[in-house]
């Protein structure tokens, strides 16, 4: 839910895509967009995360806390954030914008997210804005630590199948589905001739880091699978 604001403009401007501002702006009432704050909401995010996870996790080592940081604060999380707290309604965007899907793009939900967290640093401070940000990062990164998904998860399967499989992993595409501005990608890694997992996503490389996760989870099957699929 987005916190209550002192200052409602300041709200109504971390809200305002660009588009819509090109839309209804005129020379006697310009309208101002949110790519301002989204600047300042950068650095507002950057520093909340750091800070909570310096204090949160006191015996992990700074790389561990840096891959933690970012993946807890990359698009996909911000954007996820922004549909938990119900932003994608709250947007003002244009009318093409509004018709392409807008509202369910992660990098303007992104954005969006980032301009309203510095909107409410602007209007109550810093206490409110890691108030508001914090149960968000706390219900994230417990799960993102126990299950290392923070680890990029194409290393972590081309680190286990060489140790282990003495096989390199490779990724296929083998489809895609949906319009071009929402469009979908279908991605097969396979380890030697076994086909391991399937993996999708808005992009190839999400798509192949989907595939190589549902690997992972497979470790032990892909072992006797492999082990069945050479003495053939």
């Amino acid at each position: 839910m987005i916190p209550e604001f002192y200052n409602p403009d300041l709200l109504a401007t971390a809200l305002t895509h660009k588009s819509y501002a090109n839309e209804h702006s005129t020379k006697e009432a310009p309208v101002q967009n949110n790519e301002r704050l989204e600047f300042l909401g950068d650095a507002v995010v950057n520093y909340i995360a750091a800070e909570w996870l310096y204090q949160q996790y006191p015996t992990l080592g700074e790389g561990r806390l840096t891959s933690l940081r970012a993946a807890l604060i990359r698009s996909a999380a911000l954007a996820q954030f922004a549909q938990t707290i119900g932003l994608p309604s709250e947007l003002r965007l244009g009318k093409g914008e509004e018709e392409s899907g807008g509202r369910q793009r992660a990098n303007i939900l992104c954005d969006a997210f980032e301009a309203v967290l510095a909107a409410l640093y602007l209007d109550q401070g810093m206490a409110a804005a890691q108030e508001f940000f914090v149960p968000l990062l706390n219900a994230t990164a417990h799960t993102l630590l126990s299950e290392n998904l923070d680890r990029d998860a194409k290393t972590v399967l081309q680190e286990w199948s060489q140790s282990v499989l003495n096989v390199t992993p490779r990724y296929q595409l083998f489809g895609t589905e949906g319009p071009d501005h929402a469009k979908k990608f279908k991605v097969e890694v396979w380890l030697g001739e076994l086909m391991a997992a399937t993996g999708q996503g808005h992009s190839k490389q999400i798509a192949e880091q989907m595939a190589a996760r549902e690997a992972l989870k497979l470790q032990e099957s892909l072992v006797s699978s492999m082990a069945v699929v050479s003495s053939q």
